[in-house]
């Protein structure tokens, strides 16, 4: 605990924990909260590719005279069109999910599969170089599509989106994120990148997708040409929207891994910060109708009616015809592969990081270095790819199994290659076909043999390579698919390694070791073993798999953060996390709300003048509204709630001006505004033209105020404010007196998320931070 006269000796270093020398040379008397500089925030961020202004959502309900009205006086029939058509919405995202999900698999395993065809054709003929020229040359054609339009059109439809997806669920606003350019924009270039054969997949971006898609529902469709059906009002606030767009993700996982319970704890785990039961069914019943759509195109095209679908374009890996066993000495390379998973995801995340920034410099240059940064990881990609395989010895086909082999088409186990017949080629069978398909190949069961050690050290080593330089260029890219690549290889090399002395099969090695490094780099636990047992279709995986999530998942913690809370530092997006720092404990809400200028409070019949100032000098979204007065000093005396910049606007752009000084009645308000006008967020002030007679007139700011805002006291920690603030999805809290004296006002100051972030705190009081001040508990 802080020492009673609040005084404590503590070291002094940079944020980053290294330690120099203290000007001030610290001693016994120094103030443990001595203040460098007052609290000060960048509300910047990179969404995307784009430095944005970011602002903060508003889930709070605005329990403003209006908004109690509207709720008093709907009746039975409103309530349940308002319920009803949350579950319509629920159903449509899921709906469309699955048919956009089916749409990308089936284009990209034509178009892949038509490619390898052709390249197959040209190595039948022993025409080797021609054949890499075609493969080159599609691939190129089809990353510098996906890359011009992500670079020309949506930006903010490059990488994954799911660090962005969290933020706007953490209660950010993240710009351009969810619009209908970067929807279409995230699905062609998905095509078009996975198709192209690079070392990302469509996992990531079918999360993005599912939330576009619930996103444009909610509000009636893109910004331009919004769908002004009355029922649509209910949903045109943020919490609603945040509801859908949770929908919308765990639809997007369903999608990509045919995972319904998955999809409902990835959102619950991963990327939603708020959440209810009545969620929960909702989201479970989108997934579900995403199940179901995938089922229905999959019974379609295994009829043939899909060109070359083949088994689904789903990673859908079948293994409950498998016998699992396993004994007590199998939990020795169980463990390693946890081990190793944990150690490596973090290694992983530690150089992707290095890689990002890097890409970040040359991104900065301009749109032809991006589209030249896309090209050269395609090339490299389609070299290696091609390449590589001439490096592997051809192996026997073993008549004993019942697979073709050897094969020449666009899938298959076994490759021929540049074999003779009756063998085939091992780095072939994994390196020229999908991404999804090399994931079957190497998750295959009672395989033993197929794959020699060589290839897969090699396999494992170049998809590290192409894992880390893939990530960060400017097309749509998931870190699902290149995480199982890698974990699998690493996962097959273990159990040949172990051969007879275990009794797990070396496909299901890979199976953990994949599961390993997505826990070791994600840090997901629940979710993944859902996922993970949804796909294998095997409970018998269950034990081992829980053990393996749990120690890769606390090694990996051990060393960093997951890959998308570095995203979201690198990114600069101001995410609150779940647990606040042990130091915050040391600094109350009002020394917080010290270090920050003096709030800016208005009366609650004010000035039309006062207003536009304030909104004029200042870039605050809301605004304390006091009443009465103090008959010794004429301060007010009593906090009525608070006001938003938006709803100022809107009384200014409708100049609900009073001549006098007075409170209207409730029939005024109503006739003026509506609740679906004020859930709207209109903000911008620049085109408001106030006369100067007009500026000396009156507005009532009574019916459009909040008069319950959360507040704390001005004695609270900041860790139980953050704790607070993070768990009811606040935008703006009050800082109250403890006590309330003569001539004091009633509200000390606003706190806002970028207040209550670590960075920014710490560069106002230092050395609160643990690495300087030793141990405070």
């Amino acid at each position: 605990m802080m020492a009673e006269d609040g005084n404590l000796q503590i070291g002094n270093s940079n944020y980053n924990g290294e330690e120099e020398a203290d000007p001030e040379n610290n001693t016994m008397n120094q103030p443990l909260l001595k203040r460098h500089r007052t609290l000060s925030s960048t509300p910047l961020a990179l969404v995307g590719t784009k430095v944005s202004h970011i602002e903060s959502l508003d889930y709070e309900i605005n329990e403003n005279d209006l908004f109690k009205h509207d709720w008093r006086s709907r009746s039975k029939a409103q309530v349940f069109q308002y319920i009803f058509a949350k579950w319509t919405l629920a159903c449509l995202v899921g709906l469309l999910t699955g048919l956009i999900a089916t749409l990308i698999n089936l284009a990209v395993e034509n178009i892949a599969g038509y490619k390898l065809l052709a390249v197959g054709y040209y190595i039948a003929q022993d025409r080797y170089l021609t054949g890499l020229l075609i493969f080159t040359g599609a691939n190129l054609g089809l990353t510098l599509v996906a890359t011009v339009l992500v670079v020309v059109f949506a930006p903010t439809a490059a990488g994954p989106g799911i660090p962005e997806i969290k933020a706007y669920l953490n209660g950010v606003d993240t710009p351009n994120m969810f619009g209908a350019t970067t929807m279409i924009v995230k699905i062609v270039g998905s095509i078009g990148a996975v198709a192209a054969g690079l070392d990302l997949g469509k996992e990531g971006p079918l999360v993005h997708i599912g939330s576009c898609i619930a996103s444009l529902l909610g509000q009636g469709g893109p910004d331009n040409h919004r769908i002004k059906w009355r029922w649509l009002r209910y949903f045109n606030n943020d919490r609603d929207r945040r509801d859908l767009i949770t929908c919308g993700s765990a639809s997007g996982v369903c999608a990509a891994f045919r995972s319904p319970v998955g999809g409902v704890l990835f959102a619950l785990e991963e990327v939603a910060t708020w959440w209810r039961s009545a969620l929960l069914w909702r989201t479970f019943f989108s997934t579900a109708v995403v199940v179901v759509v995938l089922r229905a195109f999959i019974e379609i095209c295994n009829s043939g009616k899909c060109g070359l679908f083949g088994r689904g374009g789903l990673i859908m890996f079948d293994v409950s015809h498998v016998e699992v066993r396993y004994h007590a000495v199998d939990i020795i390379p169980v463990t390693l592969i946890g081990v190793f998973g944990g150690i490596l995801g973090s290694l992983y995340n530690h150089l992707l990081h290095k890689v990002l920034r890097l890409y970040n410099l040359i991104n900065q240059k301009g749109k032809i270095h991006k589209v030249l940064l896309s090209l050269s990881v395609s090339l490299f990609t389609s070299v290696c790819l091609y390449g590589l395989p001439f490096l592997a010895e051809c192996k026997p086909c073993n008549p004993s199994i019942d697979e073709a082999c050897p094969t020449n088409g666009r899938s298959g186990n076994f490759k021929q290659f540049n074999c003779p017949n009756g063998y085939y080629n091992d780095l072939a069978t994994l390196f020229l076909t999908t991404n999804d398909d090399a994931v079957r190949n190497v998750f295959s069961s009672n395989t033993p043999n197929e794959f020699g050690m060589v290839s897969l050290w090699i396999y494992f080593g170049l998809y590290c390579i192409l894992g880390l330089i893939t990530f960060g260029i400017a097309t749509p890219s998931g870190l699902f698919l290149p995480i199982i690549l890698m974990g699998s290889a690493y996962g097959r090399m273990l159990g040949t390694v172990m051969g007879s002395y275990t009794k797990i099969d070396q496909g299901l090695y890979a199976v953990l070791g994949a599961a390993s490094l997505m826990a070791g780099s994600m840090r997901m636990t629940v979710s993944l073993c859902v996922i993970f047992l949804e796909l294998t279709n095997n409970l018998l995986l269950l034990p081992i798999t829980m053990f393996v999530l749990l120690i890769a998942k606390t090694v990996g913690d051990s060393f960093n953060l997951s890959i998308y809370e570095i995203i979201l530092h690198l990114k600069g997006l101001p995410f609150l996390e779940a647990n606040p720092e042990p130091w915050m404990r040391n600094l109350t809400v009002g020394e917080l709300g010290d270090a920050k200028p003096p709030v800016i409070t208005l009366h609650g019949v004010e000035k039309v003048a006062n207003i536009v100032d304030a909104l004029r000098n200042t870039t605050h979204n809301a605004f304390p509204v006091l009443d009465g007065e103090d008959v010794d000093t004429g301060a007010a005396t009593e906090l009525h709630g608070l006001i938003l910049r938006a709803h100022l606007v809107k009384v200014l752009k409708k100049r609900w001006f009073l001549n006098e000084k007075r409170r209207t009645e409730e029939w005024e308000v109503r006739e003026k505004f509506t609740p679906v006008e004020l859930a709207e967020r209109e903000d911008n002030f620049d085109d408001v033209a106030i006369t100067s007679s007009e500026m000396q007139m009156y507005v009532d700011l009574h019916p459009l105020t909040n008069t319950t805002p959360y507040t704390v006291v001005q004695s609270m920690s900041v860790a139980k404010a953050l704790v607070l603030f993070r768990s009811v999805g606040l935008r703006h809290l009050l800082v109250v007196p403890k006590i309330q004296a003569s001539g004091m006002s009633p509200v000390i100051g606003i706190l806002t998320r970028q207040d209550l972030r670590a960075y920014n705190i710490l560069q106002a009081f230092p050395h609160l931070d643990k690495h300087k001040s030793g141990k405070l508990r």
